[in-house]
Parts: structure tokens; sequence; C-alpha cells
């Protein structure tokens, strides 16, 4: 009696429900990340991971299109995973961010996060193309889920790119973080990455905001918030010059 109610009050409250849902996901994730990882790979890679499988495993069961949300005790998901939610957070980081705290990295910080959403972008635009990818929308798209699996999203939705296509921008900037995080450590010692300046530059070459923390995390601690303010500029950029000038390029080539 007591679990049907709880299950009719948490199925009335589906945005709560997917709060819920999302919060413990997220607290299972970080806990993997300290107990079986110790730290190496970021809680929130592991999330993420984590999500796209639920995602996959909703949609194989329901034969739906809206992944973990068309099983309608989750219908909250497909809320808060949405694009008012998605682009909330991206807004409240930017107004997070200190235009002061960037000039700390000078001019050399500047331009590593417009080489590095460029050269992140190439190469994801580069790799689509190599797998049978001409259109414009899908070419930018996906090379905006090299930069980062937020700015993908964002260049999709901008451009009206197909659901498949986001899919895949968000697995290649996943890919993306994981990779940064796992790699960062064994890097550190060849690259001179052991100071406060070479970890701004090195998060705006990166741009992957949770491959870069939890990279540096292993790496230094005292390293993360550096590297994170960087990368966390990059996203901004990502997602304003992906759906314009990055596109327009890819349309005059293709």
């Amino acid at each position: 009696m007591i679990l049907d109610s709880i299950q009719r009050v948490l199925s009335t409250n589906e945005l709560v429900t997917a709060f819920l849902f999302v919060g413990t996901l997220v607290w299972l994730s970080y806990l993997i990340s300290a107990r079986l990882t110790r730290g190496q790979v970021h809680g929130s890679a592991i999330a993420i991971a984590l999500g796209l499988v639920l995602a996959w495993y909703g949609g194989l069961v329901t034969g739906g299109n809206r992944g973990l949300a068309d099983i309608s005790f989750f219908a909250g998901v497909g809320t808060l995973g949405g694009a008012m939610f998605r682009d909330f957070a991206i807004v409240a980081t930017a107004f997070g961010a200190d235009i002061k705290a960037l000039k700390q990295a000078g001019f050399v910080g500047a331009v590593s996060i417009v080489i590095g959403v460029f050269v992140s972008f190439l190469i994801g635009g580069i790799v689509a193309i190599s797998f049978g990818y001409t259109d414009p929308i899908a070419v930018t798209t996906i090379g905006a889920g090299a930069a980062t699996y937020i700015v993908g999203p964002v260049t999709g939705t901008a451009l009206g790119a197909g659901s498949d296509v986001i899919a895949l921008s968000v697995a290649a900037g996943l890919t993306k973080s994981v990779l940064v995080m796992i790699g960062t450590p064994f890097i550190a010692p060849k690259i001179g990455l052991n100071n406060p300046h070479s970890a701004l530059i090195y998060g705006g070459l990166m741009g992957t905001t949770s491959g870069v923390a939890g990279g540096l995390a292993a790496t230094d601690p005292k390293l993360v918030p550096y590297g994170a303010m960087t990368a966390t500029f990059y996203t901004g950029v990502g997602c304003l010059l992906a759906p314009s000038v990055l596109y327009l390029g890819v349309r005059a080539l293709l």
C-alpha cells in the first residue's frame, strides 16, 4: 500500500522524480569514480555514460525516440534534459565566469581558447566527412560535438540537425572528455603542466570542462580552478562560433 502511494506520488510529480533520479545517478557515478577508478575517471563522465546507456535502454524497451523519457515513470527526464534547462545551465555558467579572471591568462590564454575550438572542430568535421557525412549541418554539428558535448547539441538545435546527428555529437564530446581525463596525468610531466599559467592554457586548448577538471584533479588538485576557468570560456566561445562562423565556413566548402 505504501509502495503504491509512493509510486503514485512520483508518477504525478514527474519533474521532481526526474531531479531525484538524476541526483541519485550522479551520486552513484561519483561513488564509482572514487571507489573503482580512484578519481582517474571523473564522476561526470561516468554519469553521462550511464545516461546514454539508460537512454538506449529506454528506446529499446519502448520503441520510442525519447530514450528513458518514453517510460511513463521517467517522463520528467525529458523535460529536465530538454532545451530549456540545457540553455539555462549554459547561461548560468556564462554569468558565473569573471572576465577579469580570464585576463590573468593573458593574450596566450585567450588565443588558446580560439585555437582549441578551431582544432577540435576541424578534427570532428574531418571524422564526420570520412564516415560519409556531406550535409553541412551534420558536419558542423558533429564537429561542434568534438569541441564539447554541450556545444554539439546547442549547435545542432540551432541549425535544425536530426536527433541522430545530435546524439553523435554528444558521443564525440563524451569520448573526448574521457580521453582528456585519463590522458592528462600521463602527459602532464611531458608538457610542463605543473603551474597555474600552463593549466589556464591547457584548459583553453582542451575545452571540455569535466575532462580538464577530472584530469587536473588527478594531476594536481590545485590546478583545477585555473584549467576549468578557461575551459568554461571555451564552451561559450564554441556555442557562439559553431552555429555561425564555422557553419558558414563548412557550407562554403561543401
